[in-house]
This record gives C-alpha cells, structure tokens and sequence, in this order.
C-alpha cells in the first residue's frame, strides 16, 4: 500500500482518537456529586490473644497491720497510765478525791455565777456533796468559806443542784436556811462543813468537782 492510500486511515485514526478523549472529558465533566458513605458492616472476630508478657519482680513484703494495732494497744496503755499518774499528783497537792468525785480549788473567791462558768470551761461544776462523805471531804479541802453548786433560784425554799434534781442529802447549820435577807438563794459551806444560804452576787471560794 502507498503512502497516499495509507494517508486517509492515519487521519481517521488520529481524529477517532481524538473525539474519544473529548468524549471521556465530557463524561468526567458531567459526573455526579459522590453519595454519602454506607452503614458500617459488623466487626470482625477477634484475633487469637497474644503471648504473655514476662512476669513481673517479686513486690516488697507488706506491713503487718497486726504489728499496728499492737502498737497503739501499747502507746493507749502508756498515755492511760501517765495521766491517771498525772491525775494523783493533782489530786494529792490541790485536790480531794472522794469515790468517783475529784474536788479542785484554785483558791480565788468570785461571785456565784462566775464560778459556775469558770468550772463549765473546764468540764467539771462547782461542788455539790451528795453525801457525808464527800461533805468532809470539802471540809478538809477548803481553808475558807466556798460557794456550793445548790440554790433555791427558781423557788424560794426549794433547793436543787445545777442540773434541777432537788438535794436530798442537807447539812444545814443552825436555823439556816432563813434568807436574811432578801436574796440569798446560794449555798456555802462554812469551815465546819455545816450549810448557809447567802446571796449569790457575794465572793466566796471557788471550788469544782470532776467525774473520775
């Protein structure tokens, strides 16, 4: 075949060619907008588990906590018996122990209502005998006349301790209690251990009693 014969299929290939590559662009031109993604499909089994890594060092031993209550068991016993010590000593040199009552005096005259708090600040009240007993025991404490925790405040006549139960044990003096005067709903013991009504705005000694 010639040249010149040949001439007219190199042309329409070239042109074919050519109108094929349009015809692509064209149709990428014209290519919708991409739809969203489908639904995620179901997981997939598991893998078979791995190799077990190395096992760890050995940890430092534990504390017995048997070795801690035992401890404070100890120290508890130690604190319990250096304050009952403490508690003698003061008891021996400024108080008066009498059953399950401790007497204290700081030697200091007040009137009544002060000494009723200055006893409350530190837990205790001011002394009140329930019996013979803790009666001598007061009277052997104080060297003065001392403010009792009784009073007939709220009735005349009706004496009752600070916590409002009426006083059954009474070791009156002599034609006491007479309220000589108007007012003397307090209570002092006189150095022999007998009673007297007095007014409560008057100083006399201070004394507390504790619980022990």
């Amino acid at each position: 075949m010639s040249l010149f014969t040949a001439l007219p299929f190199l042309l329409l290939s070239v042109v074919t060619a050519s109108c094929a590559d349009k015809e692509t662009e064209n149709y990428q031109g014209l290519r919708g907008s991409q739809d969203p993604p489908g639904k995620m499909g179901p997981q997939g089994t598991p893998g078979i588990p791995g190799i077990p890594g190395p096992i760890g060092q050995k940890g430092d031993p534990g504390e017995n906590m048997g070795d801690y209550i035992s401890l404070a068991t100890s120290e508890r016993a130690t604190l319990r018996s250096e304050l009952n010590q403490i508690k003698n000593w003061l008891i021996f040199s400024l108080g008066k122990r009498v059953g399950k009552k401790a007497f204290f005096t700081n030697g200091k005259k007040m009137p009544f209502n002060e000494v009723k708090t200055l006893c409350a600040q530190f837990h205790g009240r001011v002394a009140t005998p329930t019996n013979a007993e803790e009666n001598r025991a007061l009277k052997d404490l104080v060297t003065e006349e001392a403010f009792l925790g009784i009073t007939d405040q709220e009735t005349e006549g009706n004496f009752v301790d600070l916590t409002g139960r009426r006083v059954t044990y009474q070791n009156w003096n002599d034609g006491e209690p007479n309220n000589a005067s108007p007012g003397e709903h307090c209570v002092t013991l006189l150095l022999d251990g007998k009673w007297n009504d007095i007014a409560c705005s008057a100083s006399f000694l201070t004394v507390c009693e504790f619980s022990i």
